[in-house]
């Protein structure tokens, strides 16, 4: 078991919270994640001042994770592929700049693998788009409140959750089922 002083932190935004949550709780070397904000200019952000648009943060999450069982680079594999990175403040249905692509990075290093996996992914033509995620510096995290915490997981039946996140979800374990905890 690793140390908790040994365990490195990711931040991403890619869209709505409660889905890309469930999604990192599930892999194999994460040991927490936390919904909230980040990324702009109020202190202390409301979900309800988030969603007016004027406070520039992004719903995020903030990853824990042991760097021994799982890498940033795989970090960035499921966040690159578990979101569309060509739309602009959009994420499906959820509009606006809380909904907007980003990684934050922590150090030079989360920087240097951000960018070369966005240069490669552009470069490959998967996308007809320009992929518009940014990469920014991290600088504060803020967490949610806390019903939105675990949203999936204690609300498996609400519309939200079973229309949008379920399919998401089975989406996710057919392609990553190997970097899947056990009894995912």
């Amino acid at each position: 078991m690793t140390q908790p002083d040994q365990l490195q932190t990711a931040t991403f935004a890619n869209g709505c919270f409660w889905s890309t949550e469930a999604v990192f709780q599930e892999l194999k070397g994460v040991e927490k994640v936390t919904s909230g904000y980040t990324g702009g200019h109020v202190p202390n952000p409301t979900y309800e001042q988030v969603c007016t648009k004027s406070t520039g943060h992004a719903e995020s999450l903030q990853i824990e994770y042991d760097p021994a069982q799982i890498s940033f680079d795989e970090l960035l594999e499921v966040f690159w592929k578990t979101h569309d990175p060509t739309t602009l403040n959009r994420q499906g249905n959820d509009v606006g700049p809380q909904y907007r692509s980003v990684v934050f990075y922590h150090n030079e290093a989360q920087k240097e693998k951000a960018e070369n996996y966005k240069e490669k992914l552009q470069a490959s033509g998967i996308f007809d788009t320009p992929i518009v995620t940014t990469i920014e510096p991290f600088k504060v995290f803020y967490p949610a409140e806390d019903y939105h915490l675990n949203y999936y997981k204690r609300n498996p039946s609400q519309s939200y959750c079973y229309f949008v996140i379920r399919p998401k979800m089975e989406k996710f374990k057919k392609v990553f089922g190997d970097k899947l905890k056990a009894g995912a």
